[in-house]
């Protein structure tokens, strides 16, 4: 039997080939070789600035053998060592000193001048800085295919429905740029993200540091450190870092997963409308009672997992900002559901973009459901009554429309009687709902 049958979450089990870049960033093995990194680049930085006498050739080629590949012996041995610490960051120093047993002086500098926290609020910060990368990896395929769909049916002409009802013509390719440019917002906003970690010990006060070396300015040291590894110090701060730039990351990719939504209900709408027709793979099953039916699945499976992921972006934003005093350790549990958010939208995204591959615009259907519809242009009509003076010029035509359908001979008698300018009539009487887009072909395009 597959052993991911009896596993509790379904981003390890049913959804296990769906997630593996969420797993290889947030796994319980990432999170440990994450920690082994920050300790031996610390202790790389010491011994080259502190004790450059103990960073012999042995010494020199375990820290490069270490930092180019951790092994799999390495972070097995961790998880082992912590069954009896049952202190997860004391096991990682106490593993990582078996690799110098040439040196006990080498020994006895790992780890030294740190604090779990600081070991940690570095390993977050570099998961979330490779996670980082596999999300705007993600969203740039997101906007491609929005491209390429907007660019497709910039000018196809659609009725557009404001309350669920018909309203003014717009262009499909317009509608779908409107969640492109949304999306692109907060793009360029999340290319803006910053990773930081604190870097002083129990308090950050940098109490022992400052009694070993009172000459050395530390929070410099700080900086060039993390700044080696991509990573901002925060300067001020209690025994944690205080997860501020967490809230801000998440706060902004639930904007993203919102705007994902919701052009993910919109597609779905459309869909029911036939505007949009799916592609069939011909082994797949739609109902099991109803052959006929081709279901928008990987929309509503995206709507599903956005709803996850954002509750539990929104409970980080909301609870690792806080933190009793100096610190408590409320947020340690809460750090490592992290992976469980990206989870959820590596499995949205791809089922998006999964979703977006079939779809093929009707536009025999969109043409037809607008051509007809000649209310649309009393939005039009009413305007030139008002143009030409008519205070109740609204009040003329929407006691001739309002909640009728109306065709084009009741329209064009509308035209003549209401309109008195020849000019105005020509315009009017040249008009056709699919010519009254106004800039909608040109707004599709817009970047």
């Amino acid at each position: 039997m597959n052993d991911t049958l009896n596993n509790l979450s379904p981003l390890d089990g049913r959804y296990r080939e769906k997630t593996q870049k969420s797993r290889a960033n947030f796994s319980e093995y990432a999170l440990i070789k994450a920690r082994l990194i920050a300790e031996i680049e610390w202790l790389s930085y010491f011994l080259t600035n502190f004790k450059p006498e103990l960073k012999d050739t042995e010494t020199n080629s375990k820290i490069d053998e270490l930092l180019k590949a951790i092994p799999d012996s390495l972070i097995a041995r961790v998880k082992e060592i912590e069954e009896t610490t049952n202190h997860d960051v004391k096991a990682v120093e106490l593993a990582l000193a078996e690799e110098f047993k040439h040196s006990e002086k080498v020994q006895s500098v790992i780890h030294i001048f740190l604090t779990s926290e600081d070991i940690n609020s570095l390993s977050y910060a570099l998961m979330l800085k490779q996670a980082h990368g596999s999300l705007l990896g993600w969203i740039e395929q997101v906007i491609e295919e929005l491209e390429l769909l907007a660019q497709k049916n910039k000018d196809l002409a659609m009725m557009s429905r404001t309350h669920g009802q018909p309203a003014s013509p717009t262009t499909l390719g317009k509608e779908i740029n409107v969640f492109l440019t949304r999306i692109k917002k907060e793009y360029a906003s999340l290319l803006k993200s910053k990773f930081y970690a604190k870097w002083g010990g129990a308090t950050a006060n940098y109490n022992p540091h400052l009694l070993a070396f009172p000459g050395e300015d530390w929070v410099s040291h700080s900086k060039v450190f993390l700044k080696h590894l991509d990573i901002e110090l925060t300067v001020v701060a209690t025994q944690i870092e205080p997860h501020d730039y967490m809230a801000e990351l998440f706060q902004n990719i639930q904007r993203f997963n919102t705007i994902i939504l919701d052009l993910n209900r919109d597609i779905w709408t459309y869909i029911s409308l036939d505007y949009f027709s799916l592609k069939m793979s011909k082994d797949e099953v739609g109902s099991s009672t109803m052959p006929h039916k081709v279901n928008p699945i990987d929309f509503e499976n995206a709507e599903g997992n956005i709803g996850l992921a954002n509750a539990i972006f929104s409970h980080l934003s909301e609870k690792l900002p806080v933190s009793r005093l100096q610190r408590d350790l409320s947020d340690s549990t809460v750090l490592r559901n992290i992976g469980t958010a990206y989870g959820y939208v590596e499995i949205a995204i791809n089922s998006t973009l999964k979703g977006l591959n079939k779809l093929e615009a009707d536009k025999k259907v969109i043409s037809n459901d607008l051509e007809e519809r000649y209310e649309l242009l009393t939005e039009a009509l009413q305007s030139f009554l008002r143009l030409e003076g008519k205070k109740d010029g609204y009040d003329q035509v929407k006691h001739l429309s309002r909640g009728k359908k109306m065709d084009k001979e009741m329209y064009l008698k509308a035209v003549e009687e209401l309109i008195e300018s020849d000019e105005y009539k020509k315009i009017l009487i040249g008009l056709t709902p699919s010519k009254y887009i106004g800039l909608a072909a040109k707004l599709a395009e817009i970047k």
